[in-house]
């Protein structure tokens, strides 16, 4: 049952991480952006992380912490480590250049253009953005694949929920790396595997994760991880999901969006008492 869990744990994380290459299909294929959709969707996601994260993921950790550390002390060390987790991928934020942010807006509209009146520089520069944009996307995608898979191997039906919302918040970056990179060489598929590509350290951050925190795992260990993976949450929707969401459509989609993210999430759970 066990190796059951874990394989169905990394076959959730590898679906989040790898929905880089819908965005990137999604430009390729699609006539036009639909920013109404992208607005609502990434909104939803945020919904359904913030949701989760204080309803389920934090009291989760919060118990394992007091079964591990006794009431006052397990109290603080989980508040702790929610903020330890928003320090890390504010750090990880922190450390990628903001002018090849790989959440800033791509439009598949960008790719019609073509690049027929670019010179060799803008071509070079373009591929570098584009690049760049691959290699941060995979410095985010470590702990969301921590995330993803610690709370698939905990509960299943939690791990879904939280796949799902972090597959939609990729098809985005997904888009951000393409675009460049296809507006610089003119090669789809060049694009496409670039963007893909982009996803794998999603996987590779829950592997490398298990292996490391397998041989201590214990109430201690599950409460620290799971209350830094609701504050690496926590932080990724108000960072970057929302944000996202507003620039690609209406203040009021975004929010409605995040509104039915949590109304689903909510029931979700409920329905799975």
């Amino acid at each position: 049952m066990e190796t059951y869990n874990v394989l169905f744990a990394f076959g959730l994380t590898i679906f989040a991480g790898l929905s880089t290459g819908i965005g990137s299909a999604l430009a390729f294929f699609a006539k036009r952006t639909n920013p109404k959709f992208l607005s609502s969707s990434l909104g939803f996601s945020a919904g359904v992380m913030i949701y989760v994260s204080f309803v389920e993921i934090f009291p989760e950790a919060r118990h394992s912490m007091i079964e591990g550390a006794g009431y006052i002390k397990g109290n603080w060390l989980t508040v702790i480590a929610f903020f330890f987790g928003i320090a890390i991928i504010g750090i990880i934020d922190k450390l990628v250049p903001s002018y090849e942010n790989p959440h800033e807006i791509r439009n598949i509209e960008d790719l019609k253009k073509g690049n027929d009146k670019l010179d060799n520089h803008s071509n070079k520069k373009l591929m570098r953005m584009g690049l760049f944009s691959a290699l941060a996307i995979a410095i985010h995608n470590f702990p969301e694949g921590m995330a993803t898979f610690t709370a698939a191997l905990t509960d299943p039906n939690l791990g879904v929920a939280i796949a799902v919302a972090i597959a939609i918040h990729n098809i985005p970056e997904g888009i951000a790396v393409s675009v460049p990179i296809y507006y610089a060489t003119g090669d789809k598929k060049k694009a496409f595997i670039y963007s893909f590509l982009s996803g794998v350290s999603e996987p590779i951050g829950a592997f490398i994760g298990y292996l490391i925190l397998r041989p201590f795992m214990g109430p201690m260990v599950f409460g620290f991880l799971f209350a830094s993976v609701a504050g690496i949450m926590v932080y990724i929707s108000l960072d970057e999901l929302l944000p996202t969401a507003e620039e690609y459509g209406e203040h009021h989609i975004a929010i409605f969006g995040l509104i039915a993210g949590m109304a689903v999430m909510a029931v979700s759970l409920l329905l799975f008492i």
